[in-house]
């Protein structure tokens, strides 16, 4: 219910109007009297009425005055004025004061609570209007961010929009820029991330900004775009996004690329967001979380696809025998070759694919099939560093398995001939040839390299030490040495001359000597 104060200097008038009106009946309730003007200022002050009902002639303040001072301090008050003269003047005077209701007295109660109901009523529709603008600025305040940002999207993707309309919106929005030149700044999430990453990336971008960089700015998908003031100083606009960068890194465990247009004017917003995509696109060659910008994708040589011709079947040579180190060396050829080109990144992955695929090809048969799921893990990539860590990979894992598998088998070939040697040293025949042709049936070149492979040893000073070492325990074993003995038993036959010079040569001694040595 409204408040109400009655204001008059007759008592007989405010007992009267007190008790005959049904104040509630109005949708108000009388809070108190006054007998003049000064009495009904000071409970207005206390009080705080939304509705006064007023007579015009009081001493030491009149309702006129009254009118005056109340309605400077609270202009949406209401007053009903009462008067015993029905003078034009004071009608006119409080009229001027925004006064809508004057009665004459005498008037009744139905007269009074007329005037009071429709009092009540401009106090509730006005009521409703403030709280209608409140709630429309609360609302605008609440969609304005949105509206700002679908502006961005509109403004970089909808060509109709010239000079114009970006004039009228700039108004709209209170964007602080009218002919500066401006850019755009495009910033992508690498890795596998939440949709709430690129909110926060956005929020991080908006405070490192700030108001005096930063015009606008919203999100595309998975990416975040910003409207910026040109900045003179480039260096300082690179440190900004090293920054944004940096503080994302630092906080999420993130990578985010950037992309920044040259300064142009609004109008070439379309064209400055389709150059920030572009750059975007050479993070495929220029790798993930750099900032790339329209030089750096002009720098390119711009070749062709006809400019990459290659045989992999020296790689697959090497994969298959397990070489990882020369395999290395082909496949770095290979990326920075195609890093030079930078094709499309279709074409590049239609290169790379079937190197892949010949490689896999290498390896175990029986996992074959394993590798070539791969491929769907290749073509999902989106930098040619990613594609060449995932090579490297693959391809090197192929090699040390191959290598492995090799060694194996190389081991227990090795191991066969050290049989060989154990079993036949009193062989006088005994050598790498012999093995080779009467016993393993294999190559003798390959068999010499493998065993000095494996052993670190040639196979002829293999034999001669274990020979030498024989002849040792021997010595030791009897009493007494026959050098025509040991030579025959040790594979030198009929010549133990030279069997003692190889002996000498070993142990510093003749056969002869180096028993004694043990007497």
């Amino acid at each position: 219910m409204y408040k109400v104060l009655l204001v008059d200097d007759e008592r007989i008038i405010l007992d009267g109007i007190s008790n005959i009106v049904n104040w509630a009946s109005c949708g108000t309730r009388l809070i108190g009297t006054a007998r003049n003007g000064i009495e009904a200022k000071a409970s207005i002050e206390r009080e705080r009425p939304d509705i006064i009902i007023t007579d015009i002639k009081m001493p030491g303040m009149d309702g006129l005055q009254l009118i005056e001072q109340v309605k400077e301090a609270d202009p949406d008050m209401e007053f009903i004025m009462l008067s015993g003269f029905s003078d034009f003047d004071y009608a006119r005077r409080a009229m001027r004061y925004g006064v809508k209701d004057y009665l004459l007295k005498p008037c009744n109660e139905q007269t009074i609570e007329e005037a009071l109901k429709e009092a009540a009523g401009r106090l509730s529709r006005k009521q409703s209007k403030e709280a209608f603008i409140q709630k429309t600025e609360e609302e605008l305040k609440r969609v304005l961010p949105h509206a700002r940002e679908q502006f961005l999207k509109e403004l970089v993707t909808n060509r109709t929009y010239g000079r114009r309309d970006w004039d009228n919106f700039r108004r709209l929005f209170n964007i602080p820029v009218e002919h500066d030149k401006v850019r755009l700044l495009l910033f992508q999430i690498e890795g596998d991330y939440e949709f709430e990453h690129i909110f926060a990336l956005k929020n991080i971008a908006q405070d490192l900004l700030g108001e005096q960089v930063l015009l606008l700015s919203t999100t595309i998908g998975k990416q975040v775009l910003l409207l910026i003031r040109d900045m003179s100083e480039t260096d300082l606009l690179y440190a900004l996004v090293a920054e944004i960068r940096g503080t994302f890194r630092r906080y999420y465990k993130l990578e985010a690329t950037a992309a920044v247009s040259d300064p142009d004017d609004i109008t070439g917003a379309r064209r400055m967001y389709r150059d920030t995509l572009e750059c975007l696109e050479h993070r495929f060659y220029l790798g993930e979380g750099s900032l790339i910008t329209k030089q750096d994708i002009d720098a390119g040589p711009g070749r062709s696809a006809d400019d990459f011709i290659y045989d992999e079947e020296q790689l697959c040579l090497y994969v298959k025998s397990g070489h990882w180190e020369d395999a290395e060396r082909e496949l770095t050829h290979v990326f920075e070759t195609l890093s030079q080109l930078r094709l499309e990144t279709a074409v590049t992955k239609s290169y790379v694919i079937p190197i892949y695929v010949a490689c896999a090809r290498q390896g175990e048969p029986s996992r074959i099939h394993e590798r070539l799921k791969g491929l769907a893990v290749l073509d999902e990539l989106d930098t040619l560093q990613a594609i060449r860590e995932f090579m490297f990979q693959s391809v090197q894992e192929i090699c040390t398995a191959n290598y492995e598998r090799h060694r194996n088998k190389h081991s227990d070939m090795v191991s066969r001939m050290i049989s060989c040697i154990l079993e036949n040293l009193g062989e006088s025949r005994l050598s790498l040839h012999w093995v080779a042709s009467e016993i393993l049936f294999m190559n003798p070149d390959y068999l010499g390299k493998l065993f000095k492979k494996e052993t670190g040893e040639k196979f002829s000073n293999y034999v001669t030490r274990l020979r030498m070492e024989k002849a040792v325990e021997l010595i030791a074993e009897a009493d007494d040495v026959k050098v025509y003995e040991l030579a025959d038993r040790l594979g030198y036959g009929d010549n133990p001359q030279y069997f003692s010079q190889v002996f000498k040569k070993h142990t510093g001694c003749s056969p002869s000597d180096y028993k004694r040595t043990l007497i």
